[in-house]
């Protein structure tokens, strides 16, 4: 077996010296008359519905279709076992709108395949095995070229139980985003099958399921977990003109590698401590089914299950994908005929293609029928052309009115305001920056009593009713269409900011007692819990990043073996660590259980008030605050009730605020958030600096 594995990587790395340093150079002329039959031959409804791709079982027989125009040959691989080199060959038949097409004796469940295809400018490419991109489990070789099988599957076989969607109106979204591995990988999760779909859904534990159940949210954002690249290029080393000065680790973590867009990623159900290299993983696609309990899992706590997906690039390195079935068609290419790559990771897909736009949609409702999936955030979706971005939603929602579509609004260009005239929703960058800042050092926002660029009191009012275009520089035509957030996977955690922004710890120093340093000051824990306050009191959809309820802290583990000059420092790009930096630490939960209660509280109390959710434009009241700018204030009134939302950001001074008519409870004071009163008031209140409240009326 050792054996077989070096001639396929022996194989693999010689093909490569053939292929690097060549272009593909292929008329179009081969693909525009594909494109130009496909659309004229078809409405929209029927180019997503025709002729199936990818491998199925019909009338006794295995079928096998693979999309690529401008191939001058192709031919099935079939294999009895992953680490087979020659397997079977088989030629594969075109058709007249450039689908290749093979067909087996039998249901051949369980086999696997790929497909070898022959472009004339590029010899030697035809000796590469191409993963199908429609395949729906795949088992890889953990190596940094990722020579992939596909694997022959049987849809439609699994018990669901009556499970159904999570059909939720999107203004009342509290999402939790949250890496699936990272969330039990610790062992203070005390999951038993560690960093895995079936880990992430045992009942009982410290952590998982039980601790997002315990936390209130009604949405987990699962970064991605499409089969996606788990290992880059060697550190300190060359590939295709690139040299690894960045990641020592040589792993992808966060998963923004897609390299197959129908396929759950595999490593999440190996119950292993740290991927293994040169090793076959997901050889028995149990991935399949371990994806699909943990969504029944997740919708019997009714909560929704919202994928993070990226079709504006596919897996960078590795060989044996769509850039080696048919590069010209798939992507963006310069007038060199190399790649575009505004994703800034070596390509960019041509969505605007019929077919590429064909297997993004086919992808979507794949699932959202195959995994009853609710929803999906989309990277970088500025990079996919409006027409695609269009008909995702058209088609989504015929099978979901409810589906729930989420979006960088960047990548390609900058515009929230796009996406929201198209009824999706966008992450909304301008309360993170104005609310937190842009960065510590030289862009702190408003909890810290500065402004960030063009903040000021006006833009933060825009904040609490959706920043919407109705507002100077507003972004959105409803609320629900403006993502709320502080903290994301990317960037500093909002409890590093603060420790950083605050100066009590600089970006260069090695921390030696972690449990120390997470501990939260008097003066972090105010910042922490006046930027939750306003994010949960904001009109739109809320999200939170998995620890930022307790301030988490990525600190760059020391305990490994990797040369990593930054260890023990806090890390603002932690999408190369498989290991302790990314892992949710549940002790630390413990130590800062103020602000973990805190949040508890907060998402308690928008659960059961609409108005923080559903109050519209001219049902919030701004209090004309003279004598403090950092000051704010407002009355919400939504049915029958009323709310005094109040805010002091000032790090200096106290702020007198004069309550209208009435006797009112507090519900949220300078330590405590949920749905009790805390006492009443009435006439006015002090806030300390750096402090909120809410205030209900009785």
């Amino acid at each position: 077996m050792k054996i077989e594995i070096k001639r396929i990587v022996i194989l693999i790395i010689t093909i490569t010296f053939t292929i690097l340093g060549s272009k593909l150079v292929i008329t179009e002329n081969t693909i525009e008359k594909a494109d130009k039959n496909i659309v004229q031959q078809k409405s929209l409804n029927e180019l997503y519905s025709d002729k199936r791709l990818g491998s199925f079982v019909q009338n006794g027989k295995t079928y096998f279709r693979l999309f690529a125009p401008s191939a001058e040959k192709v031919w099935l691989k079939t294999f009895n076992y992953p680490e087979q080199v020659r397997g079977k060959k088989f030629d594969m038949i075109r058709d007249e709108n450039g689908v290749w097409e093979a067909s087996l004796e039998g249901e051949l469940y369980g086999l696997y395949y790929g497909f070898r295809v022959k472009h004339t400018d590029v010899p030697g490419i035809e000796n590469i095995i191409c993963l199908d991109p429609y395949a729906k489990a795949v088992t890889t070789f953990n190596t940094y070229f990722n020579p992939r099988r596909a694997i022959v599957i049987k849809d439609d076989n699994y018990d669901w139980e009556e499970d159904d969607w999570v059909k939720m109106d999107w203004r009342d979204l509290i999402i939790y985003e949250m890496h699936i591995r990272g969330m039990t990988e610790h062992i203070s999760s005390g999951a038993v099958q560690r960093g895995t779909y079936q880990g992430l859904i045992e009942e009982g534990k410290t952590g998982g399921i039980d601790y997002i159940k315990n936390l209130g949210v009604n949405a987990v954002e699962l970064l991605p977990a499409q089969e996606f690249a788990n290992i880059e290029i060697p550190f300190k080393d060359s590939l295709n003109g690139k040299f690894n000065t960045w990641n020592p680790y040589e792993l992808n973590y966060w998963g923004y590698m897609t390299a197959a867009y129908f396929a759950p990623e595999a490593y999440y159900s190996e119950n292993i401590r740290e991927i293994e290299f040169n090793h076959w993983s997901g050889k028995h696609a149990k991935a399949v089914n371990d994806f699909k309990d943990m969504v029944k899992a997740f919708h019997r706590e009714d909560i929704a299950v919202i994928m993070d997906v990226v079709y504006n690039h596919i897996s960078e390195y590795e060989l044996g994908n769509l850039k080696e079935i048919d590069k010209q068609y798939y992507f963006r290419l310069d007038e060199q005929g190399d790649y575009v790559s505004q994703s800034y990771v070596g390509n960019d897909f041509k969505t605007e293609r019929p077919m590429a736009r064909r297997l993004i949609i086919d992808s979507i409702l794949y699932w959202m029928k195959e995994y009853h999936v609710d929803g999906f955030r989309f990277d970088l979706g500025k990079l996919l052309d409006w027409e695609t971005i269009e008909e995702i939603i058209f088609e989504a929602q015929k099978i979901n009115p409810h589906v729930i579509f989420v979006c960088e609004p960047w990548g390609g260009g900058y515009d929230p305001s796009g996406f929201s005239v198209r009824g999706w929703a966008a992450w909304n960058d301008q309360i993170r920056n104005g609310v937190k800042g842009e960065n510590p050092y030289d862009g702190p926002g408003w909890i810290f009593g500065r402004w960030y660029g063009n903040n000021n009191p006006g833009r933060i009012k825009s904040y609490v009713n959706g920043t919407l275009i109705k507002d100077q520089q507003g972004l959105f035509q409803l609320p629900q269409h403006s993502v709320n957030y502080l903290e994301s996977h990317d960037g500093y955690t909002l409890g590093d900011f603060i420790r950083l922004g605050l100066g009590d710890i600089s970006k260069d120093q090695v921390i030696k007692d972690l449990d120390k340093h997470v501990k939260l000051t008097g003066h972090q824990l105010k910042l922490n819990k006046l930027g939750a306050l306003f994010l949960f009191t904001s009109r739109g959809i809320t999200m939170i990043s998995e620890g930022q309820e307790f301030a988490r802290s990525k600190v760059i583990a020391m305990n490994n073996n990797i040369n990593d000059p930054h260890k023990g420092m806090i890390d603002h790009n932690s999408y190369d660590k498989d290991n302790e930096t990314n892992y949710i630490n549940y002790d630390h939960a413990i130590i800062n259980e103020d602000l973990l209660n805190y949040y508890k509280g907060l998402i308690e109390l928008r659960n059961k008030y609409e108005a923080f959710r559903r109050a519209k434009y001219e049902q919030v009241h701004f209090f004309d605050i003279k004598d403090n700018s950092f000051a704010l204030g407002y009355l919400l009134e939504y049915k029958d009730d009323s709310f005094i939302v109040l805010f002091n950001a000032n790090p200096e001074l106290k702020e007198e605020f004069i309550l209208p008519e009435g006797e009112w409870d507090i519900l949220v004071n300078d330590d405590i958030s949920g749905v009790k009163s805390l006492g009443t008031i009435t006439s006015k209140i002090n806030l300390k600096s750096s402090t909120g409240t809410i205030l209900k009326k009785r």
